[in-house]
């Protein structure tokens, strides 16, 4: 079983891109900004969400995307120790939608689901079955890890989940981070040996 979301490259780079910003807060810790607004701009290019993004979100660009993330940084703003609580998130941006979203229409809902990293994981491929199969990215936010070389880039990071693969060897999940396409393996990445674990996020879509 295998399911991907429809998503967008930014001047030839999958998704947007923490390093391109310039601002030396959001280039250290903008991971959760950078999460918001690729799920922003996904919303508003599968459903038609225009108030979430400023710009042509079938022209993107870099320039307008580091323009875009400083919109985005009072309501997830970088902090001494990052966005480390899936609250902080949700509330961060619940207020951004609330700010932004005028459209009418479908529209993302606020009350948002805050997914623990206590789950276990067959809850956890649960979880990501559920939200891809309605088209609608995760965010992940990974805290540590006891397998730090290998989970490197991931440690205490947000990212976005945009599809799943089972296969014999495991439960792989595709995630965009970093302006790449990334495939992990979900078991080896939930079971982190830690107690500050992370979760997800569930968004969640509406009719108004």
């Amino acid at each position: 079983m295998k399911k991907e979301l429809e998503y967008f490259t930014i001047d030839g780079e999958f998704g947007g891109n923490q390093d391109w910003f310039t601002n030396v807060v959001m280039h250290v810790g903008g991971c959760a900004a950078a999460t918001a607004c690729d799920s922003c701009i996904y919303f508003a290019r599968k459903f038609g969400m225009k108030s979430l993004y400023p710009f042509d979100t079938w022209k993107l660009n870099k320039e307008e995307y580091k323009k875009y993330s400083q919109i985005m940084k009072p309501y997830l703003r970088p902090r001494i120790n990052g966005v480390n609580k899936l609250y902080l998130y949700t509330d961060g941006f619940r207020e951004y939608l609330k700010d932004k979203q005028k459209d009418g229409g479908v529209c993302v809902s606020a009350e948002m689901k805050e997914f623990s990293g206590e789950h276990t994981v067959t809850e956890a491929k649960q979880f990501v079955r559920q939200q891809i199969g309605k088209e609608i990215p995760i965010p992940y936010l990974m805290l540590r890890h006891k397998n730090k070389e290998k989970f490197e880039d991931f440690i205490w990071h947000w990212f976005l989940v945009i599809g799943y693969e089972e296969k014999e060897d495991g439960f792989w999940i595709r995630v965009a981070t970093y302006g790449e396409e990334t495939w992990l393996n979900l078991e080896e990445l939930w079971n982190t040996g830690e107690k500050e674990k992370g979760g997800m996020i569930g968004y969640r879509l509406e009719n108004v």
